[in-house]
C-alpha cells in the first residue's frame, strides 16, 4: 500500500491486531510491511462466543492453564501449560481455546472480536520475555502455529513454522543469528508451509509430488547436475540456493493462487490461526474422527509458540522421543532426531533420522538433559509420553508432550509393567488399555518355516508389529478402492495426512523414507496397522507405478509381505501363523511360560475379570468355535444359529426336501432325516461348554434362502430328489417375497410349520440327555426368534414344554432348561411386559433391531451411510455401535418391561454389537446380564465390561 493510500484509510478500518503496534514497540525499528494497516484476509465479526478468557499464556515458569484443562486448551495446550508449571524448558507462547474453534466454524470462518486484544497482550508478554519483537527488523520474533485437539490426532490438522518472516525481517534474523543460510532456510520453510496450509498450494489430482517439493527437486538438479535430486539432502543447499528457492516459492504461490505471498506478520498470523481452526473440518480430520469416535463439537485449540531452531548448525537438532518403546512397550528411551533440522523434517519422513541413543555421542549435554526430562515426564504424568524437543545451539527446549500412541502389544506391556513399578494401580492398568487394541494381540505373525524360505528384499525400521501380505499400490485412493477386492499394502516414499483413507484400508504400510516417529509410523501404531518405515533400498516410481529393489522390479498389483516387528520386507506372499496368545490358548503349541506376551495378557485379563459385572458369551455354531471362545474366557453361548448347521454335507438336500413337501406328513418325514444331524451338533456344543449355558435360536431365515435359484441348479436338485423340475421352480416362485427380512421367517415359520420347530426342540433335548448321561451338566436355553406378539411366543413355548415333558418322561430324566425370545423388532420392546409372561430371558438381537428400528437395511446402507456420517446425521455406524438414543431407547423400554413382569428375567444381547466396546458399556449401563460376540472378540468384550464397571464406580 502506498503512503498516499495509507493516509486515506480511516482509523476504524485498521486491522484490529495492528492498532496498538506502534505503542507496543515504543519507537523500536520495525518493518514497514509489519505495520501495513490492511484488514486481515479472514476478517472479523462484532459478536463473541461468550464472556471470558480466550487466550491462555504460558512461559517463564508460569501458565494461565494446567494439564487438567484439555477440554478448553486441547491436549497440546494443556500439556504445554503443565510442562511450564513443573519447570521444564518450554518456549513461551499462548493457546487460543477450543471455544474459538466452535465459534469460527459456526460463524462463516470468522474470529470473535475479543480475540484481537487478548492475542496482542499475549504477544507483548512473549516479546518482553525474549527481548524480541514480532515484525522487528533487528531481532524478529517468529512463531510456530499448531493445532491441538483434546485427543491427539497426529498429522490430521495443520501446522505452520517460522511465521513472521518476510523480505525485511529475514534480514533481521540474519543479523541476530549471524547465519544467512539458517535464515533463508527458515524463510523457504515458512513459505512452503503457509502456501500449502493457508493459501492452498497443494498437489493436484494429476500430480504425484507436492508442488513445493517439485520446485526443490528442480533446483537441486540445477545446482548438482551430476547427481539425482532425491539423493541431495536439503542441508547441502547453501544460502544463495535457499535464497533462490524463496523467490521460486513466491513465484509458485502467485502462479497457483493469483496472489502475492503476504508480507505483513500480523496478516500472516491471522491467516494461520484461521487455517488451523479450519483444518478441524478438513477431510482427513473428519475421517480420523469418524474412525476414533472423536466428537466434532470438541473442536481444536490453536497453539502459538515462539520458535526455537534446530536448524542453526551442527550443535542444533530436532527430534521426537517416547519414554518407552511404543511398538513393543519395552522400558527403553526410544525416538529419533535430525541434526540441523526442524521438527517437521522428523515427522514428515523426508529424511530418515538417527536413533535418539546416538545423540549421547553428538550432543552429550543435551542427551543427559533429555534423560532427566524423560524421567520427569513419566513420574509426573504417570503414563508413557511422546514428546517433541529442539536443541538450539546446545540448549534444550520442550515443544510438546502427550500420552503416546502405542500398539496393542505395547499397551498391555506398559500397563502391566507400570503396576509393577508402582506408577499406577492395577485398576488404572485395566482402564488404560483400549479394549479394541486387544485384537492386535491375536493377529497372525509370519510362519517360522515360511520365513526361512522367503526372499528378503529390504529392511526398514519396525514401526507397527505384525505380519501383512498384500498387493502393492502406490496411491492412497487406489489402495482404498482395491481393498474391496483383497488385501493391499500401501507403498509410499513417505505418507502424508492426505493418505489417511488408503492407510485405513491397507493391511500394512511400507515407506522408503521416514523413521519410527514419522507420520506413517505414528498413525499406523494407533490404527494397529503393520508398518515398516525407512526401507531405503526401495526406489519408487510413481509415474510408472513400479517399485525397484536392486535388479528386481515390482509392479502395481504384485504381492509383497512386510514384518512390522523386524522391519523386514519380502517378495511375494509369505504364509502366516497364529499369534503367541492363540498358540497358547487355542493351538496348544506354545507353553504359556515361554511367552512373555501371553503372561502380561493373562495378568491384565485376570484384573479385568475381578471388576466386570457383565458376563461374556459367544456367538458360535460349531463345537470348535465354542471351544475357542471358552478358551478366550466366554461364559457360555449367547447365540447358536441352527440354520448354519443345515449347510454341512448333504444336509441341505433334506432341508430342500422338507421345503418342497406338499403335506405335513411329507415335511415330518424330511425333517426326521435332519434330527440325528442336529442332535449330534448340539451334543458336540454341550460337550465343549462343559456345563456352561447355551442359547440356541430356532430356525430364523426365510425358507427361500435354502433353495437354488438358477435353472441349472433347480434341475440338478429335481434330479437328485426324483421330482419334476417344474415342481422345484414353482415352489421357488411360491416362496418368493418382496421383503424377505420382514416376511415368513422366525417364529412365523415355527407357527405355520410347527414340525420344523418340533424337530429342533427334540434334537436339543435329546442331545442334552445324551451328554448329561456322560456326567456333564447341560444348560440349554431355547430362543424363539422375531417375536412381536405375546401370543406368538405363547404358542412356541407350549410346543417346547410339551416336547420337554415327553422326553423327560421317556428317559425318566429331569431337564434343566430355559425358554425365551430374541427381541429384534420395535413392537417387542414396547410390549415387553406382556412377552415376559412367557419368556424366561430376553436376548436383544441388535442387528435386526437396528434395521427395523431405524428403517435401514444393513446390506444396502453403504450407498448413504458414509454421507450420513460425514454430515453427522449419524455420528457412528449404527450397525457397529449401538445407536444409544434410538435403538438404545427401545432396549431400555424392553429392559424395563421385562423386569416389571419378571424381576429375575435374564437379559443379554447377541448381535455383533456385543464385541464393540462402546456398545458393551451401554449394555452395562442399562443393566443387562451378558453380552455375546464372536469368539475372537471375547477378550475385547471382557476388558470393555471391566472398563464400564470402573467408569460406573467413579
Amino acid at each position: 500500500m502506498s503512503k498516499k493510500s495509507k493516509k486515506k484509510l480511516k482509523k476504524k478500518d485498521r486491522h484490529p491486531l495492528l492498532k496498538s503496534v506502534a505503542n507496543s514497540r515504543k519507537g523500536a525499528k520495525t518493518s514497514k510491511k509489519a505495520v501495513k494497516l490492511e484488514p486481515a484476509r479472514n476478517g472479523h465479526t462484532a459478536a463473541k462466543p461468550k464472556k471470558g478468557k480466550l487466550v491462555y499464556y504460558f512461559g517463564d515458569g508460569r501458565s494461565d492453564g494446567d494439564g487438567k484443562m484439555k477440554a478448553l486448551l486441547g491436549g497440546k495446550g494443556a500439556n504445554l501449560a503443565e510442562m511450564t508449571r513443573i519447570g521444564l524448558p518450554v518456549p513461551p507462547g499462548f493457546t487460543i481455546t477450543t471455544e474459538v474453534c466452535t465459534w469460527f466454524n459456526a460463524h462463516g470462518k470468522t474470529l470473535p472480536k475479543e480475540l484481537d486484544a487478548q492475542v496482542l497482550d499475549a504477544i507483548k508478554r512473549i516479546e518482553k520475555s525474549l527481548g524480541k519483537g514480532f515484525g522487528s527488523l533487528t531481532n524478529p520474533l517468529l512463531f510456530a502455529v499448531r493445532s491441538g485437539a483434546r485427543d491427539s490426532m497426529p498429522g490430521m490438522m495443520d501446522t505452520i513454522l517460522n511465521l513472521g518472516l518476510n523480505d525485511e525481517t529475514v534480514q533481521g534474523l540474519i543479523a541476530a543469528s549471524q547465519n544467512e543460510r539458517f535464515a533463508y532456510d527458515c524463510y523457504r520453510r515458512f513459505i512452503q508451509m503457509y502456501g500449502d496450509v493457508v493459501m492452498g498450494v497443494q498437489m493436484r489430482p494429476d500430480e504425484h509430488h507436492e508442488p513445493f517439493e517439485a520446485v526443490i527437486h528442480q533446483l537441486k538438479s540445477e545446482v548438482f547436475p551430476g547427481r539425482q535430486a532425491k539423493d541431495v539432502s536439503d542441508t547441502e543447499l547453501d544460502a544463495s540456493s535457499l535464497k533462490e528457492l524463496v523467490e521460486r516459492f513466491k513465484k509458485l504461490v502467485h502462479e497457483r493462487t493469483g496472489r502475492n505471498f503476504p508480507s505483513d506478520p500480523y496478516e500472516q498470523l491471522r491467516g494461520a490461526i484461521g487455517a488451523v481452526f479450519g483444518s478441524w473440518m478438513n477431510e482427513r480430520a473428519i475421517v480420523y474422527r469418524q474412525k476414533y469416535n472423536i466428537p466434532t463439537e470438541w473442536g481444536t485449540a490453536v497453539n502459538v509458540q515462539s520458535m526455537v531452531f534446530g536448524n542453526t548448525g551442527e550443535q542444533s537438532c530436532s527430534g521426537v522421543a517416547f519414554t518407552r518403546d511404543p511398538a513393543t512397550g519395552e522400558h527403553v528411551f526410544y525416538g529419533e532426531y535430525l541434526i540441523n533440522a526442524q521438527g517437521e523434517d522428523v515427522v514428515a519422513g523426508v529424511r530418515t533420522p538417527d536413533p535418539v541413543a546416538t545423540l549421547q555421542e553428538k550432543l552429550p549435554k543435551a542427551y543427559r538433559e533429555l534423560e532427566d526430562v524423560r524421567s520427569s515426564l513419566e513420574k509426573h504424568f504417570r503414563e508413557m509420553q511422546d514428546f517433541e524437543f529442539t536443541v538450539e545451539n546446545g540448549k534444550l527446549f520442550m515443544l510438546q508432550t502427550r500420552n503416546g500412541k502405542r500398539t496393542g502389544v505395547a499397551a498391555v506391556r506398559i500397563a502391566v509393567e507400570m503396576v509393577k513399578e508402582k506408577l499406577i494401580t492395577w485398576q488404572e492398568a485395566v482402564a488404560r488399555v483400549p479394549a479394541d487394541q486387544l485384537s492386535q494381540l491375536l493377529t497372525p505373525i509370519f510362519d517360522r518355516q515360511a520365513i526361512k524360505h522367503a526372499e528378503k528384499i529390504a529392511t526398514g525400521l519396525p514401526a507397527g508389529p505384525g505380519a501383512a501380505t498384500g498387493r502393492i499400490y502406490f496411491n492412497a485412493n487406489e489402495a482404498e478402492a482395491e481393498s474391496a477386492k483383497g488385501k493391499v499394502l500401501l507403498v509410499r516414499e513417505e505418507t502424508s495426512p492426505e493418505d489417511i483413507r488408503g492407510m485405513l484400508a491397507a493391511e500394512g504400510i511400507l515407506t522408503a523414507r521416514g523413521g519410527v516417529s514419522s507420520h506413517a509410523a505414528l498413525v499406523a501404531r494407533q490404527m494397529g496397522k503393520v508398518c515398516v518405515c525407512g526401507a531405503s533400498a526401495l526406489h519408487i516410481d510413481y509415474h510408472h507405478q513400479t517399485l525397484t529393489v536392486g535388479d528386481r522390479v515390482f509392479n502395481k498389483g504384485d504381492f509383497l509381505s512386510i514384518d512390522g516387528t523386524s522391519g523386514e520386507v519380502y517378495a511375494g506372499e509369505v504364509k502366516t501363523a497364529p499369534s503367541e496368545i492363540v498358540q497358547v490358548l487355542i493351538e496348544k503349541t506354545l507353553d504359556a511360560k515361554e511367552s512373555a506376551t501371553y503372561g502380561m495378557y493373562a495378568q491384565l485379563m485376570g484384573w479385568a475379570d475381578k471388576l466386570r459385572r457383565l458376563q461374556i458369551r459367544t456367538n458360535a455354531d460349531q463345537p470348535d468355535q465354542v471351544a475357542n471362545a471358552v478358551a478366550f474366557g466366554a461364559s457360555g453361548v449367547g447365540l447358536c444359529r441352527t440354520e448354519h448347521m443345515f449347510f454341512e454335507g448333504d444336509r441341505i438336500d433334506a432341508v430342500r426336501e422338507m421345503i418342497l413337501a406338499e403335506s405335513k406328513d411329507g415335511r415330518e418325514a424330511a425333517v426326521a432325516k435332519l434330527l440325528p444331524y442336529q442332535r449330534g451338533d448340539f451334543a458336540g456344543i454341550f460337550r465343549s461348554l462343559n456345563g456352561l449355558p447355551a442359547t440356541i435360536r430356532l430356525l430364523d431365515p426365510p425358507l427361500h434362502e435354502f433353495l437354488p435359484h438358477t435353472h441349472d441348479q433347480q434341475a440338478e436338485l429335481a434330479n437328485k430328489l426324483g421330482v419334476p423340475v417344474e415342481r422345484v421352480t414353482r415352489r421357488v416362485q411360491e416362496l418368493h417375497e418382496f421383503n424377505p427380512m420382514l416376511g415368513l421367517r422366525g417364529c412365523r415359520l415355527g407357527i405355520l410349520f410347527p414340525e420344523i420347530s418340533a424337530m429342533q426342540i427334540r434334537a436339543i433335548f435329546e442331545a442334552a440327555i445324551e451328554v448329561q448321561k456322560e456326567g456333564i451338566k447341560v444348560k440349554p436355553e431355547i430362543m424363539v426368534p422375531l417375536v412381536g406378539f405375546a401370543k406368538e411366543l405363547e404358542l412356541q413355548v407350549a410346543l417346547v414344554r410339551q416336547i420337554a415333558a415327553e422326553i423327560s418322561k421317556h428317559h425318566n430324566t429331569r431337564l434343566n432348561y430355559l425358554v425365551g425370545t430374541m427381541i429384534e423388532i420395535p413392537r417387542a420392546c414396547v410390549v415387553a411386559d406382556e412377552i415376559a409372561k412367557e419368556a424366561e430371558f430376553f436376548s436383544f438381537g441388535t442387528n435386526d433391531l437396528t434395521q427395523t428400528g431405524l428403517g435401514m437395511s444393513r446390506d444396502d446402507s453403504g450407498s448413504f451411510l458414509p454421507a450420513y456420517q460425514s454430515l453427522e446425521i449419524l455420528k457412528q455406524n449404527p450397525f457397529a455401535t449401538i445407536d444409544r438414543t434410538g435403538i438404545g431407547g427401545l432396549m431400555k423400554l424392553g429392559v424395563a418391561g421385562g423386569r416389571k413382569t419378571r424381576p429375575d428375567i435374564k437379559l443379554g444381547i447377541c448381535g455383533e454389537h456385543g464385541g464393540d466396546p462402546a456398545s458393551v458399556k451401554f449394555c452395562h449401563e442399562v443393566g443387562l446380564d451378558y453380552v455375546s460376540c464372536s469368539p475372537f472378540r471375547v477378550p475385547i468384550a471382557r476388558l470393555a465390561a471391566a472398563q464400564a464397571a470402573l467408569a460406573d464406580a467413579t
